[in-house]
């Protein structure tokens, strides 16, 4: 059994986070990333790709694990301007993408110790990325929360 991330441009693959670090999280109103038939939820409001979540309006505290790839950034932008939330992204803190939606907008970020091992979407703990993961707070709130949040790794604070 393979239990790594895999590269393949013509399949699509989602990767879940784990409920138990979402759930260290508080509670959430919205995750508009959520699989059409999801092993289990993160938020009391979801959008699949069915949806379109980046089209409809986000509203309430969000939790955001968007799809890794192109068009990320437009996830992250959504987001920033939302105001309220926290996103699960890789740590590749050189990219544009962290340079526009991280560092001069996020309150806090927590650099996760270690590799996260994702779900699949049939429920089963799949494997780990090629890329350490960030957790990424946008609001105060968010901020404390994630602090305070017995994640291990390093939480920075930005603002």
């Amino acid at each position: 059994m393979n239990t790594s991330f895999e590269r393949c441009e013509n399949t699509k693959v989602e990767w879940l986070t784990p409920p138990e670090l979402v759930q260290k999280l508080g509670k959430f109103d919205l995750d508009p990333c959520s699989p059409i038939n999801p092993p289990f939820l993160h938020a009391t409001n979801n959008f699949t790709t069915n949806d379109d979540g980046l089209t409809k309006k986000w509203f309430g505290r969000v939790y955001l694990n968007p799809p890794y790839g192109r068009g990320m950034e437009l996830w992250m932008e959504k987001l920033k301007i939302h105001g309220n939330g926290i996103a699960l992204i890789f740590a590749r803190t050189e990219t544009k993408c962290f340079f526009e939606h991280v560092w001069n907008d996020a309150d806090a970020v927590l650099f996760v110790k270690g590799r996260i091992r994702f779900y699949h979407v049939t429920g089963i703990q799949a494997g780990t990325p090629g890329a350490p993961s960030v957790f990424i707070a946008y609001g105060k709130e968010n901020a404390e929360i994630l602090m305070n949040s017995e994640i291990e790794g390093r939480f920075i604070k930005l603002k």
